[in-house]
């Protein structure tokens, strides 16, 4: 069946819509503001002229596009697309700022492609026994996945524990303005109807990491000269140091990024983050960091490889279960519903032909982005050679007009300033961004959990440990406090042993 949908997949005409929709999804991703959701959405219209099978084709190309586009801007300008590629602007973006944009853009494609085929084999193969496991995360696995990503995120990104929870409590009371779903409630709202509905992800996102490094450049401008003719420096491929030393972080990122492609969690943005926190703790029991100013290599591998493993597996449990899992999958589930089809368990018999052309496309897809974007790293890297003045003014200009075309209000525009302030207040006095983003992007999942999971249970907390995950989850967990609170305690007696030393000296 797989080799029949090879056959319809490379079709000349067929084969033409999968390139020019990794084209249109890596043109539409590298906009900020925009995504590889925004992506689809904006190309939906436009296929309803096409048979079923070379839309859906092309609208696979543009999916996987989207998320090198998004990772490319967020890498180059540390302006993600969307939400699951803001891991990879912690060290992606610094890598950048040292010279190794081309490297590091070689990173994001072939991390993405070594998830994305993975992901796509287990979907062929494994995509009804790994779509059983969605079905056994009820409201407290989801609580006790939350809480691990908070605990997680915010005690191993910042050298501060302070900051890091500081910075997650931040994120989760953005995450509460608006009305309360269950009680209709407002909540910080100050009477201001515009912020009934809450404010925007992508409003935040765009803030935090774009405007608010805008900002912080200013700021600094007459301090810091940044010689552009070295930033974007270098071969766009690979050494066989750096190829072994992002290996293993390739490999870890697909292992983290496969189960969530079937877990409803809203889609990559927990992968990725736990794949960044993953990297970053076994970083510190090396003896050489990597992790910081200059840019951590696996720090970009893990993330870019665990978001394309999600989202191939997302498009499985789509396929297989009608289960959209991701922002993009349900524009995607609405697309085959204007067709009259609908997914699930029956798709694979009352439609062969257009699941597996489909299926075989994502292979086709990843290939291609890979041959497009590897000698094209270099040449995106260009752009960081545009002096400071216009490329962030241009930034600027790009993060306004992508919030105003998605919301269409002035408001949302005078809360994008705003939240860039708070953004280079931050980074003014070192608080890390990540657990503002997950606290951001996971408070609502563990708020609707926590409650869904006391209703069921009448009030009783007990519900939150009484399942073998979520024991698993807080053993985790537990073992990862532990583990940090040694590593801080030897890092601390260290310190001041060294610093004995020199008085004694």
């Amino acid at each position: 069946m797989l080799m029949e949908g090879f056959a319809g997949a490379l079709s000349p005409m067929n084969l033409l819509w999968v390139i020019i929709g990794c084209l249109l999804g890596t043109a539409v991703g590298v906009m900020p503001g925009l995504g590889s959701s925004m992506a689809v959405a904006l190309l939906l219209p436009m296929t309803f002229a096409l048979d079923p099978t070379a839309a859906f084709i092309m609208f696979s190309g543009v999916y996987f596009g989207g998320l090198f586009g998004d990772s490319t801007m967020a890498i180059l300008m540390n302006t993600p697309g969307q939400a699951s590629a803001i891991a990879s602007t912690f060290e992606g973006h610094r890598m950048a700022l040292n010279g190794r944009a081309p490297q590091a853009l070689a990173t994001a494609a072939i991390g993405a492609f070594i998830g994305g085929i993975v992901s796509s084999f287990i979907v062929v193969f494994l995509a009804p026994t790994l779509a059983e496991l969605s079905t056994a995360f009820g409201p407290a696995e989801y609580f006790a996945l939350a809480l691990f990503a908070f605990v997680a995120t915010s005690s191993v990104v910042s050298d501060s524990v302070f900051k890091g929870l500081a910075s997650l409590i931040f994120g989760l009371g953005i995450a509460t303005i608006g009305i309360d779903s269950v009680t209709g409630t407002e909540r910080f709202t100050l009477g201001a109807p515009q912020l009934f509905d809450g404010i925007s992800l992508v409003t935040v996102t765009v803030a935090i990491l774009a405007l608010g490094e805008v900002f912080f450049v200013a700021s600094r401008a007459r301090r810091d000269k940044v010689n552009l003719e070295t930033r974007s420096a270098g071969r766009p491929w690979l050494t066989g140091t750096e190829f072994k030393e992002a290996a293993p972080a390739w490999a870890r990122g697909t292992i983290i990024g496969l189960p969530f492609g079937v877990i409803p969690v809203g889609g990559s943005e927990v992968p990725t983050f736990l794949a960044y926190s993953t990297e970053r703790a076994l970083d510190k029991r090396r003896k050489d960091p990597q992790f910081g100013d200059k840019g951590a290599i696996r720090g970009l591998a893990a993330p870019e490889a665990a978001g394309n493993a999600t989202t191939g597996m997302a498009m499985g449990a789509l396929l297989a279960l009608g289960l959209p899992v991701s922002a993009t999958a349900a524009i995607m589930l609405a697309a085959f519903r204007q067709y009259g089809i609908q997914p699930g368990p029956l798709l694979f018999d009352r439609n062969p032909e257009l699941v597996w052309a489909l299926l075989a496309s994502f292979f086709i897809a990843m290939i291609v982005l890979l041959f497009i974007n590897l000698p094209f790293a270099q040449l995106w890297a260009k752009l960081l050679l545009i002096p400071n003045h216009y490329l962030y003014s241009g930034i600027a200009l790009f993060c306004g007009l992508g919030i105003y075309a998605t919301s269409g209000a002035v408001f949302d525009l005078l809360m994008l300033l705003g939240i860039g302030v708070v953004a280079l207040i931050m980074r003014r006095y070192g608080y890390p961004l990540a657990p503002l983003m997950i606290g951001m992007v996971l408070g609502p999942l563990a708020e609707t959990s926590l409650r869904d999971a006391l209703l069921s249970s009448v009030g009783d907390f007990s519900i939150l440990v009484s399942s073998p995950i979520t024991w698993s989850l807080y053993a985790v967990l537990a073992i990862f406090i532990a583990v940090s609170i040694i590593t801080a305690v030897r890092g601390r007696r260290k310190h001041l042993t060294s610093q004995l030393e020199t008085i004694d000296a």
